[in-house]
């Protein structure tokens, strides 16, 4: 069943509502979800709207703004979208957390309003931090301004840089009282994704022998998400599920490692069955390139450290493929799917890391070993800075290509030095990567481009590059520098570097309105190395 939105004031956009996990499940209420009602909260106030989140929905930012009141009254859960909306909810589902099964979890402060059809696409509305659910547990349900910029931003940086990703629609500030550490104001983040279930969404339900639930489950993902999969048997359509989310589960993952991104808090209760990045807490992005580095203060064993993320998430899936067996009913099909989640990850990862270094013609098998852990060997030794590194690269095709005078290749490797942590002028380390570029690099980049690199196509590869190789990602500096200047009353400021990060994250040119937040693509400023989050937002 498909609804409008009442014909009234903003409200009356293209918006349409349809029948939503909730409706779909109606006979799994209590087991798979269960109603929610969102708090009333004070004073809240529009900050920020995703133009890009907006369209997905049929919704216009400019529209929102015009009506800045109505908005937020909705969009932090204070009013309903319309006279005879659905009910709200919560999802239901249990999870592996650091390691260990938790039990019951459930979106303790996400309460997903419905289920938005636009352009033939279906995105779940979801309100983070709008008040407690039946799975709060002992937590208030409500969320900081902190850590709602972050998701904020985070997830449309994300979806900017080519990685799938929940979405943000919006933020709104509230002037409630929330207490963490010490008291702080609240903050609603309105987020959507075609379908927000999780490798918990299954665990929970096989957990207490709940086969039904779980063969219910699967069959709307199937039905909601994967429509393309069909099959003679249930087995068979299960079979070609679980395969696809360990094979998106793989490429997702071997985006973050070639962006350099670590999630923080990899529990099976934060992992997408469509393959998105979603929940994002003490993410970040790296600065110094560092195998080992742990973003999330909580993580004192370094579980879900930078280099671990494609084990966890083998080990995730090995978690999922618990109640999947049982579905597929075949052992020896479960183990063969997960067997290919090494290959379909090491694969993308040497073809994103190959892209990144403007090799896009001729696959080798040897570029890991040859080209890319060298490289990544040279960085960790100074602590180079990976997205720096990586985007100072993209001027190294054009000065090969006119075989360039050395001391131009030695600024190309002073360039990286002045921004590595290490700080240091180390000579040695200098002569190594000037003999990365000239002996390594070049003849490979002379082999992808059949044994002759014309200036034009160094041109043509360097562009590439610069639209593969980030300039502008959210590092944790950046998020805690537009956190302060929001704290301020620089609220706009969160809006200009979404645009930043989005719009503008792969590009040298700024616009006016965009050129004073420039230092956001340079080094990282000393009080912003080693900033780590936790998980209390």
């Amino acid at each position: 069943m498909t609804f409008a939105a009442k014909p009234l004031d903003w409200r009356s956009s293209a918006l349409r509502w349809t029948d939503s996990f909730a409706q779909r499940l109606a006979d799994h209420e209590g087991v798979l979800w269960s109603y929610a009602q969102p708090a009333t909260h004070k004073n809240p106030r529009l900050v920020g709207v995703s133009r890009a989140g907006a369209r997905l929905i049929g919704l216009s930012a400019d529209t929102l703004w015009g009506d800045r009141e109505a908005a937020a009254a909705v969009l932090s859960g204070n009013e309903p979208l319309f006279r005879g909306m659905p009910r709200p909810w919560a999802q239901c589902y249990g999870g592996h957390q650091f390691g260990a099964w938790a039990g019951q979890l459930g979106d303790g402060r996400a309460i997903n309003l419905g289920e938005a059809v636009s352009n033939g696409r279906s995105w779940e509305v979801q309100l983070k931090g709008a008040g407690r659910t039946q799975y709060s547990r002992f937590g208030d349900g409500l969320a900081v301004r902190r850590s709602s910029i972050r998701e904020y931003l985070a997830a449309e940086n994300m979806h900017a840089l080519g990685i799938p990703s929940s979405r943000s629609l919006s933020l709104v500030f509230t002037d409630t009282e929330v207490q963490r550490e010490e008291p702080e104001l609240g903050a609603v983040v309105a987020r959507l994704a075609p379908s927000w279930v999780r490798f918990g969404s299954f665990e929970l339900p096989a957990s207490r022998g709940d086969h039904a639930a779980c063969q219910r489950l699967a069959d709307y993902v199937l039905a909601h998400s994967f429509p393309h999969i069909a099959g003679a048997s249930a087995a068979a359509r299960y079979t070609q599920l679980f395969r696809e989310v360990t094979l998106r589960t793989a490429r997702t993952v071997a985006q973050w490692q070639a962006v350099g991104f670590c999630h923080g808090v990899m529990n099976t209760d934060n992992m997408s069955v469509l393959g998105l990045t979603i929940d994002y807490g003490p993410f970040a992005f790296m600065d110094a390139y560092d195998p080992q580095f742990v973003c999330n203060a909580s993580d004192y064993a370094g579980r879900y450290a930078f280099a671990e993320q494609p084990r966890v998430a083998l080990w995730n899936l090995l978690r999922l493929a618990t109640p999947f067996a049982k579905l597929i009913d075949c052992a020896d099909t479960v183990a063969e799917i997960l067997s290919a989640y090494a290959g379909e990850y090491r694969r993308t990862y040497a073809a994103l890391m190959c892209h990144k270094l403007g090799l896009y013609n001729v696959a080798k098998e040897t570029d890991h070993e040859a080209v890319i852990e060298p490289l990544l060997a040279l960085m960790e030794r100074v602590g180079a800075d990976y997205t720096l590194t990586m985007r100072t690269l993209c001027d190294v095709p054009e000065l090969l290509a006119r075989n360039a005078e050395s001391e131009a290749i030695d600024k190309i490797v002073d360039r990286i030095m002045a921004v590595a942590e290490s700080g240091s002028n180390d000579t040695a380390w200098k002569e190594e990567m000037r003999a990365f570029l000239t002996d390594v690099y070049r003849p490979r980049l002379l082999d992808d481009a059949n044994g002759a690199l014309s200036p034009e196509d160094a041109r043509d590869i360097a562009a590439r590059m610069r639209r593969t190789n980030p300039r502008f990602v959210l590092r944790n500096w950046v998020a805690q520098d537009v956190i302060g200047r929001a704290a301020g009353g620089d609220e706009g400021s969160v809006d200009r570097v979404l645009d930043l990060i989005t719009t503008y994250a792969f590009c040298d040119a700024l616009p006016d309105h965009l050129k004073s937040e420039v230092a956001y693509g340079g080094p990282v400023p000393k009080w912003g190395q080693g900033l780590q989050s936790s998980c209390s937002s």
